[in-house]
């Protein structure tokens, strides 16, 4: 097929645009580049069936050229990480709304497959775990970012599933919990890279609130196999499936793991919840996903633990 990946230098965009490729596939990557990087994308550059286009979802005429070129859409362009929905919220809702609006609308009147990656951001604060794609929404004030945030997305789905109700979009969601590995960069919040970064450097690992949080990491390997393992199987159109990890952890337990398999001289620090919140963060408790639906439906199952993470990315860091 040929495919289009918006946010294809990303993170996560750029591993599926190399996956993609392995498989076959001819695929374009749309990216504004505001978090994403080329140098993400060196590898895929090397594949002749690899185009990369720089330029912005919120641009409508650039996104209906693109999708009426390819088959199929894989729209992961968004603005993401705390700091960077905390430093430009208008900009971020902006993006991850309208711009997703755009990619849909020309995708469903182009009848074009598409997968939308939404986000864990989704449950907000509900307490029952694990999180299963039934589970309730509980959300704080509109007034604080990260609740925000999780209504843009929430606006996503819901747009995409009326498409597919009263267009025939064919559309799958996935929602994706804590996805970490190489080329995951510090610089937007995320709190492997983060910490790594510090480690790495010989300085305080600052954790926000105690560190009793409790988290699931998955590896990108995982999910991208998961993610793939629902696009072949032409199932799942107008549902949600949760991509994630195992094995659950403490924030403190993650840092003092990283400073350990770094040798580094770090100490932990702690940031307290009050100065946080001035900037409009709130943080949680509990995160644990329930995958079995994605399990049912594809035979697919995350493999990588949290110590075969920590030990890839720190490999990965000592090499680039």
């Amino acid at each position: 097929m040929k495919l289009l990946v918006t946010g294809g230098a990303g993170f996560i965009g750029s591993h599926l645009c190399e996956a993609l490729l392995a498989q076959g596939d001819t695929v374009i990557s749309l990216d504004d580049l505001s978090t994403g990087s080329n140098s993400n994308l060196e590898s895929a550059k090397l594949n002749p069936k690899f185009t990369s286009v720089t330029g912005s979802i919120l641009d409508e005429p650039l996104v209906d050229r693109l999708v009426d070129s390819v088959d199929g859409v894989f729209h992961f362009a968004a603005a993401v990480g705390v700091q960077k929905i905390l430093k430009d919220p208008i900009g971020s809702l902006l993006t991850n709304i309208q711009g997703t609006e755009i990619v849909l609308n020309s995708a469903a009147r182009r009848k074009k497959l598409v997968m939308l990656a939404s986000s864990s951001e989704i449950y907000g604060k509900n307490p029952i775990m694990p999180l299963t794609e039934e589970s309730d929404r509980v959300l704080g004030s509109p007034l604080v970012a990260r609740w925000t945030y999780s209504e843009a997305k929430a606006i996503d789905e819901a747009f995409a599933r009326t498409l597919h109700e009263k267009e025939g979009l064919k559309v799958s969601i996935i929602r994706l919990f804590n996805t970490v590995g190489p080329r995951q960069s510090p610089a937007y919040g995320m709190v492997i890279p983060r910490f790594f970064d510090a480690a790495l450097k010989n300085q305080p690992l600052i954790i926000h609130g105690d560190g009793t949080q409790q988290r699931v990491f998955g590896h990108v390997s995982d999910a991208i196999a998961g993610i793939l393992s629902l696009w072949n199987s032409e199932k799942g159109y107008g549902e949600v499936f949760n991509v994630g990890g195992f094995e659950e952890t403490s924030v403190k337990n993650l840092a003092e793991r990283i400073i350990k398999l770094t040798d580094s001289k770090s100490e932990i620090t702690y940031q307290s919840y009050s100065d946080l919140a001035k900037d409009g963060f709130e943080d949680l408790a509990r995160r644990v996903p329930s995958t079995a639906k994605l399990t049912k439906t594809t035979g697919w199952k995350a493999h990588k633990n949290l110590q075969d993470i920590l030990e890839e990315t720190l490999n990965h860091l000592r090499a680039s």
